[in-house]
């Protein structure tokens, strides 16, 4: 309508969607060219590795040591942290068997019963800093948030060397008991060994230094206050390190379904490593062939094995039972 041409908005302006498009006229023709190579990592002022060089020109020019730190995950901590213990039964237990400790960690306006009372009068009695914090705090300090007011700090454990623990094994009266784990990734099952070899006279405990389960909190609450008194290494090799036992006159004892002598045939008298292998695939190939013998438990019923840490226990008890008769 030609009477309206004038009015706001009846014609479409030039250089829309819609309309016509006025070209630039070769303008932008160097942003389809090619920008050359791509710099260095180093050289990319935002990039990681150009911090990290830059720290590491400046730790250099200090005289400080350079190093990598390891890559983590989100929200992992490092290997070597503090282990946070939760809820109010693990805290209690914990507590209640004197694993040594740094702190005790309770939410602001979390309901008191028994169990938390006893928690926060046994912390003060052994020393232990008891902190209030928001339960904000608490939820991101635990992964899950299930820590119902209440979270236990245990220190990062400090393992042992084997040669440490073959030499505090000849000073000891007692006779040599050592209990290996190969593959044993369950921190709870590590905890329940370390309790049985504490029980049976056992003078430690060896775990790989890769897929193994380690000294966490879980395994700390699981060993009822053992990982405290009993000393666990961790071996770089763990086939080397049960040949350097048995030059050093261990026996070497694997404990699998199918071995070549069963526990009634057994003679624990003698210094002796039990190695005990997953529950899944039991033994790994080098470490069976390493074992001067493969035992196995007689069992009545139609199970057809035990769980790692409940053959490890029915052992020791075997081996403990022998040697208070000889």
């Amino acid at each position: 309508m030609a009477g309206n041409s004038q009015r706001r908005g009846a014609i479409r302006k030039g250089g829309t969607k819609k309309g016509a498009v006025v070209g630039t006229g070769g303008k932008r023709r160097r942003g389809l060219e090619g920008r050359g190579a791509t710099p260095p990592a180093e050289a990319r002022t935002k990039h990681p590795a150009h911090k990290r060089k830059v720290a590491a020109d400046k730790a250099k020019a200090a005289g400080r040591p350079i190093g990598k730190a390891p890559s983590r995950g989100p929200g992992r901590k490092p290997d070597d942290g503090p282990e946070l213990v939760l809820g109010r039964n693990p805290v209690l237990e914990c507590l209640r068997a004197e694993v040594p400790a740094t702190a005790l960690y309770v939410a602001n306006g979390t309901e008191n019963d028994d169990r938390l009372s006893e928690s926060v009068q046994r912390a003060a009695d052994m020393g232990i800093s008891i902190l209030e914090v928001p339960r904000t705090d608490l939820d991101r300090m635990s992964t899950n948030g299930l820590h119902q007011g209440v979270a236990l700090q245990v220190p990062p454990y400090r393992y042992s060397h084997p040669e440490d623990l073959l030499d505090k094994v000849k000073q000891s009266a007692e006779p040599a008991l050592i209990v290996a784990l190969d593959h044993i990734t369950d921190p709870r099952n590590l905890g329940a060994v370390i309790r049985s070899v504490a029980a049976f006279g056992g003078q430690g405990v060896i775990i790989p230094q890769r897929r193994s389960a380690s000294v966490t909190a879980v395994a700390w609450r699981t060993s009822a206050g053992a990982a405290a008194r009993l000393p666990v290494a961790k071996a770089t090799n763990l086939t080397r390190t049960l040949k350097e036992f048995a030059q050093q006159g261990f026996q070497i004892i694997g404990l699998d379904a199918g071995g070549d002598q069963t526990l009634d045939e057994f003679d624990g008298s003698l210094p002796t490593v039990i190695v005990v292998g997953s529950e899944g695939k039991g033994l790994s190939r080098l470490v069976h062939d390493t074992c001067d013998s493969i035992l196995s438990i007689p069992m009545a019923g139609p199970v057809e094995s035990l769980n790692a840490s409940v053959a490890a226990g029915v052992v020791l008890g075997e081996v403990a039972r022998q040697r208070r008769l000889s």
